[in-house]
């Protein structure tokens, strides 16, 4: 706002005519302004840093990606699961979290201690590299986003194993994950519900060697699968599941060509009323669609991604 004549006048003014600069006072520490406002002060104070440490555990909180922190470079954090699914993403302060906490990620600084060959700052660490079965990786990658192994010798399958509800959950998790689990040894099988799931864990016998993951629909508060699940306590037994009725309902809409799954009204068949919602009245058919639909792990909402890939770390874990 311009200044009033009488303002200026009463600063008084220097022999030569001119105004003398306003003084200002020093800001105070108190108030509701106080604190760090500038961008780097103000994410340090609300992300504590971390050592990015090869090897520790991290969630990529927007994608509900899990893995192990691989390499961390300036703009890039590549993380990778039991399987070698490696993902990439940008290295931005909060998009982590570790401990249940969002983070920041610093570059460990490791000092020299003897050179040779593998010594000085571009020699990197890197995590534990993931049994190949004496084959080798290759520049393509398999649906799950892992690199693609060519020439790896069969694995006996584990006695550890996942269970899922059905057939097409079998179907959809064969698609994006079957290279990765064949990989591992590690056989996926059908419970056709889960109504009996105390008595098939009971018959299974978990154990340190033994491990079982098991993946359902719909566990969320309340629900009939929670609280089936929560009657379920063994150390070696791990239950994810998504907060959908059906496994069709965790492929994106986009991805099927749609804008999104209908809204089903309680009491009738959540296949039927898609089916009919959609115009397509053979399931079959409709579910044909919907796998064919899905290339990728992107495909997929990211709630179930999560719930699998927890579960094949869980299983894959060395005794």
């Amino acid at each position: 706002m311009p200044q009033k004549p009488h303002d200026i006048a009463a600063r008084g003014t220097h022999s030569d005519g001119t105004v003398p600069a306003m003084k200002h006072s020093a800001p105070t520490k108190s108030g509701i302004l106080a604190g760090p406002v500038d961008g780097a002060a103000r994410i340090a104070a609300a992300y504590p840093a971390i050592d990015a440490t090869p090897g520790i555990k991290l969630l990529h909180r927007s994608s509900g990606f899990i893995g192990t922190l691989l390499r961390l470079d300036p703009k890039e954090v590549i993380l990778r699961t039991p399987t070698g699914a490696e993902r990439r993403f940008k290295n931005i302060p909060g998009a982590f979290s570790h401990g249940g906490n969002a983070v920041r990620l610093s570059p460990v600084v490791v000092e020299a201690i003897n050179s040779g060959p593998n010594s000085g700052p571009n020699s990197g660490t890197s995590a534990e590299s993931p049994d190949l079965r004496g084959g080798r990786i290759e520049n393509s990658t398999t649906a799950s986003g892992s690199r693609s192994v060519a020439g790896a010798k069969a694995r006996t399958a584990r006695a550890s194993r996942i269970l899922v509800e059905g057939i097409h959950d079998a179907e959809l998790i064969e698609r994006v994950w079957g290279d990765d689990l064949r990989l591992e040894g590690i056989v996926v099988e059908r419970l056709d519900g889960i109504d009996d799931l105390a008595a098939v864990v009971s018959d299974f016998s978990p154990g340190k060697t033994r491990r079982l993951g098991i993946l359902v629909d719909h566990l969320v508060p309340g629900s009939k699968e929670s609280r089936i699940a929560a009657e379920i306590v063994n150390p070696y037994v791990l239950i994810t599941g998504t907060p959908y009725v059906d496994v069709w309902e965790a492929v994106r809409p986009s991805s099927v060509g749609i804008t999104s799954w209908p809204q089903i009204p309680k009491g009738v068949s959540w296949k039927e009323g898609t089916c009919s919602a959609l115009g397509e009245p053979d399931p079959r058919e409709m579910w044909r669609r919907i796998l064919g639909s899905v290339k990728g792990w992107s495909d997929l909402e990211q709630p179930l991604v999560l719930a699998v890939e927890t579960l094949i770390d869980f299983v894959t874990v060395a005794p």
